[in-house]
């Protein structure tokens, strides 16, 4: 037996190094600006959002409450990672506790299964407007809504907790390095001098029974969407609902590239893709979707542009 094994530290008394992004050490100073300025138009757009469709009457549909919430998982994803980055980028703050670390890998994997079962019932809302459109008040009423949301939350806990157990069981030798800029799941594994196959399989049947699913029920819905859309006449109708979900699909790919380049690179790539370029990606996935998505609906939704419009002109009214 490895005498390794016999020199374990209890999980309480190990502290990481996050050392941000490797073979990049000397351009972090660079790499935070555009983090920073996009961490805070993500904060500041989001709340945006959300302060718009709470405020509007106008906006109180199925559609917008859901973009809510999106916008508000956008603000807590970065959030949880963002400022930690940018210590290590500005001030070498380089140390976490197990505890924090596991806190903060908790709540990256919680936020990001709860928003891809947002983006799954957009898609459904999306389906229901174009498929359905006379039974769209009865099918999303504020109770289904409200139901949809819990679930995606209840949902998420239970998929995310087994990783605190799984992570807290595994016996660690001293290696406390994370060449990362935030804890996530199989970077904390990777540390332990122990077996972590039930680590690698749990968060690959994670990945395929929760995102993957979503994933295959939203491609379901825009099938069906597209079959019901070509079926209409009017190519001017049919470019006005393609155009109700653009926004979505653009959203869509916005947060499922990067997110499964990044989960694929570092379980089979780690010899074909370089650790920086796998580590800036996913340094970019936590602060570019949530930056881009409230600028693609206020480009893309009438609606909002219209409240924005409205908004500044009663603001400048009053200066």
């Amino acid at each position: 037996m490895d005498s390794s094994l016999h020199n374990h530290t209890s999980p309480q008394d190990v502290w990481y190094v996050l050392i941000g992004i490797p073979g990049l050490e000397d351009l972090h100073p660079w790499i935070s600006i555009p983090i920073c300025s996009m961490y805070i138009v993500a904060v500041v757009g989001n709340i945006f959002l959300i302060f718009l469709i709470v405020t509007e009457r106008s906006l109180h549909e199925p559609m917008y409450v859901f973009l809510s919430m999106l916008a508000l998982a956008d603000i807590l994803l970065s959030t949880a990672t963002a400022p930690k980055m940018l210590a290590i980028f500005w001030f070498h703050s380089t140390d976490i506790s197990f505890g924090s670390c596991v806190a903060q890998m908790f709540f990256i994997h919680f936020i990001f299964v709860a928003e891809s079962a947002i983006l799954l019932a957009m898609a459904f809302d999306c389906y229901v407007a174009i498929c359905y459109p006379l039974r769209y008040t009865t099918v999303l009423t504020s109770s289904v809504i409200g139901k949809i949301g819990i679930a995606a939350l209840v949902r998420s806990f239970f998929i995310c907790c087994p990783f605190i157990f799984l992570v807290y069981r595994l016996l660690y030798c001293g290696k406390n390095i994370i060449p990362h800029s935030y804890c996530e799941h199989m970077g904390i594994a990777r540390l332990a001098c122990d077996n972590i196959n039930v680590n690698i399989i749990y968060g690959l049947t994670v990945a395929l029974l929760s995102t993957g699913m979503d994933i295959v029920f939203i491609i379901m819905s825009y099938t069906m969407i597209l079959h019901t859309v070509f079926q209409i006449p009017s190519w001017a109708a049919r470019l006005k609902a393609l155009n109700t979900c653009g926004s979505h699909i653009c959203v869509i790919l916005l947060f499922y590239t990067p997110a499964f380049f990044s989960f694929f690179a570092h379980r089979f790539g780690g010899i074909t893709i370089p650790r920086h370029i796998h580590i800036l990606v996913a340094n970019l996935y936590v602060v570019v979707p949530p930056t881009l998505n409230p600028i693609i609906y206020g480009v893309k939704t009438k609606q909002i542009q219209d409240r924005v419009v409205l908004l500044f002109s009663s603001m400048n009214t009053c200066c």
